[in-house]
């Protein structure tokens, strides 16, 4: 929880200090991802007792279904910005800066919720 936070928080700093969202975009999409990674974690090993290990995406996002539908779906979203925000030459689209950010804020306050409740 700890990680999902701390990527969660620095995304937030990021967001707040860039004059224009061009300016830390993909900074931005790449720290939602991992916030919703680390969370997706977190929602997992509480109600499954495991986490999604290795590189496959697909198979991350099928475990994390069978804990929790709905936040399978924002995982899929974070997920497929991954490798733009991260490797590509071109920038994230405002669209997608939004929707990592919704993503990512959902998946974290989902992983608080199950976190706390156990």
């Amino acid at each position: 929880m700890h990680k999902a936070t701390q990527f969660n928080e620095a995304a937030d700093m990021i967001r707040e200090l860039a004059d224009e969202h061009e300016d830390i975009a993909d900074a931005y999409v790449t720290l939602c991802v991992h916030a919703g990674i680390a969370a997706s974690d977190v929602i997992c090993c509480a109600r499954l007792g495991e986490h999604a290990q290795g590189e496959n995406h697909d198979e991350a996002i099928s475990l994390l279904a069978q804990a929790d539908k709905e936040s399978a779906k924002h995982l899929r979203t974070l997920l497929k910005l991954k490798t733009k925000a991260g490797y590509s030459h071109t920038p994230a689209t405002v669209d997608e800066f939004k929707r990592a950010g919704r993503a990512a804020q959902t998946l974290v306050e989902e992983a608080r919720r199950v976190a706390t409740a156990r």
